[in-house]
């Protein structure tokens, strides 16, 4: 689709996407847009990635996010499988235990990574040079973000910090990854709803030599006079947060526990030692008309879980799709409604756990922090909870909306379970036969209505579990059991998949058709691929 065209008269350019902020999150939304088509531009003040460790921590969820950016591979050359997350005492005793060690998670990923941000955002860049159709510009401030100005379209107003020029772009979306400071927030008119936690922490990056006392995962300390974080990201590289509070603050004293610093510090280089506030918020709106908030512009979270930059993750792989179906193919504009009223809720969700976490290390003094010992120590004989957290992580389905197909339990996750298959190319990963658009993953040859609808779709036949091959033009696909297990598991014979890998509707088993299109399908079909009939 043409992007909006500006006044005749105007030297300004024109773009179908501007995306203001070019860290993780607008990069990713910009890859994955440019794998749909849609041509975009990033808009950002630095000229490099920010050099300092932030963000370490990624769960196998998010993993496939980068499959599905193509920088998986190179991804697993930096990154760090974890065992999981550990609660001690104050005396640094386990009070709870949640192992995160399967190097095949649900997702197909080892189910905890440690990384280094700035490795992830090198990737990230060299991949975007690889798309004609993003363009990033470094060194630029974004001033303005208008909608309903003269010719319609929004209009970006941005300065070159180097020449002071100032100059437009008029676009047909806005992404605002423009961070906790966001001007695009500013634009639209949304505000903070506060959650109500703010705590100042300092955050220690160190490379050492030295022998460190832990483990291959994360060690959350609940003391209340001293709560803490700890982990290893690297071969020799290592990151303590700690609450600042009325206690000592030398950092010698901070780390005895796990390393004994020689009195000259030699082999112990910190790399970053700064304060942060930590807050739990939430922007009232999402979007208005074509302009978006992404990342920390819409959200901000305490990092007890490791899920900050996840959640910015998890809006880009949500929105892209949907904008680049309303841009490219003339999809329903109500469609690009489902971006906030699914993440939203489930960033809500995910802060609150965070928010959680933080009170399991810093809830009282004395009795209140025995009877929080004695309840961690009962959520953790508590097999079944356990055992989900274990296979499926943190983050919870989606809320229930027109997309997204919930089962008869509550447990029932909303992604299809990512396993190695054997297909005619040789043994691959679930998404990599699935594409980037919808796909129909069956168990059974789907009925006509059903495959005329998933063709509408332009979704992609795969066939499981098929030893004499599928129909002309489907792909078949042999996995572990994993698949029909979970087909089975939903009753359904077959799932109707949305790019972002969300199940949005099933055939139940041995009926004829997919459920929820009336909810669907007005959203979907676009005005270049007419609705099938449908049953």
């Amino acid at each position: 689709m043409k992007a909006h065209q500006a006044d005749p008269g105007s030297a300004a350019r024109t773009a179908p996407v501007v995306i203001v902020g070019a860290g993780p999150v607008g990069v990713t939304a910009a890859i994955l847009l440019a794998r749909r088509g849609v041509r975009s531009v990033l808009l950002e003040r630095h000229r490099d990635v920010y050099p300092l460790p932030r963000a370490v921590a990624m769960d196998d969820e998010v993993r496939r996010i980068l499959q599905a950016v193509g920088i998986h591979e190179e991804f697993t050359a930096i990154a760090r499988p974890a065992g999981g997350l550990r609660l001690l005492d104050a005396r640094h005793r386990v009070m709870a235990e949640f192992r995160r060690d399967d190097p095949l998670g649900y997702h197909g990923f080892p189910q905890t990574t440690l990384f280094d941000q700035p490795e992830l955002e090198r990737l990230l860049r060299r991949e975007l040079a690889r798309h004609p159709a993003c363009e990033l510009r470094g060194g630029v401030e974004v001033v303005a973000v208008e909608q309903d100005v003269p010719g319609g379209g929004v209009r970006v107003t941005l300065r070159d910090e180097a020449t002071h020029v100032v100059e437009h772009l008029w676009a047909d979306a806005v992404l605002g990854c423009d961070g906790a400071g966001s001007l695009t927030r500013d634009a639209i008119g949304a505000v903070w709803e506060d959650l109500r936690f703010e705590e100042t922490w300092t955050v220690v990056d160190v490379r050492t030599d030295l022998p460190v006392r832990g483990w291959e995962g994360v060690d959350q300390v609940c003391d209340p006079a001293r709560p803490g974080t700890f982990m290893r990201i690297g071969e020799d590289r290592y990151r303590w947060e700690f609450r600042l509070g009325a206690g000592s603050e030398d950092l010698r004293e901070l780390v005895a526990p796990w390393v004994e610093l020689p009195y000259d510090g030699d082999g112990f280089e910190v790399i970053r030692q700064a304060r942060y506030t930590f807050r739990a918020r939430v922007a009232d709106r999402w979007r208005r008309g074509r302009v978006f908030l992404l990342g920390d512009a819409a959200h901000l979270t305490p990092p007890f879980i490791g899920q900050g930059l996840c959640s910015g993750l998890r809006d880009a792989y949500n929105l892209s799709w949907k904008l680049a179906r309303v841009l490219e193919q003339g999809a329903d504009d109500g469609l690009l409604d489902s971006y906030q009223n699914e993440r939203k809720p489930h960033a809500r969700r995910m802060i609150r756990l965070a928010m959680a976490t933080g009170w399991a290390m810093t809830g009282g003094q004395g009795r209140a922090a025995a009877v929080r010992r004695t309840a961690l120590g009962a959520v953790c004989r508590v097999p079944a909870l356990t055992a989900y957290l274990t296979e499926h992580g943190l983050s919870p389905a989606l809320g229930r909306g027109p997309l997204v197909h919930h089962g008869r339990r509550p447990t029932d996750t909303t992604l299809v379970p990512q396993p190695w298959v054997t297909t005619d190319r040789g043994r691959v990963r679930l998404d990599d036969v699935l594409g980037d658009s919808f796909a129909l993953l069956s168990a059974v040859p789907p009925a006509p209505a059903v495959r005329a609808v998933a063709q509408a779709l332009g979704a992609r036949m795969v066939r499981i579990d098929v030893p004499d091959g599928a129909t002309a033009g489907d792909t078949a696909v042999i996995d572990d059991g994993t698949l029909a297990a979970w087909l089975r598991a939903a009753r359904a014979d077959a799932v109707l998949l949305r790019p972002d890998r969300v199940v949005m509707s099933i055939v139940p088993a041995a009926g004829s058709g997919l459920t929820g299109t009336s909810a669907w399908a007005p959203l979907l079909y676009t005005s270049r691929r007419p609705a099938p009939a449908t049953r």
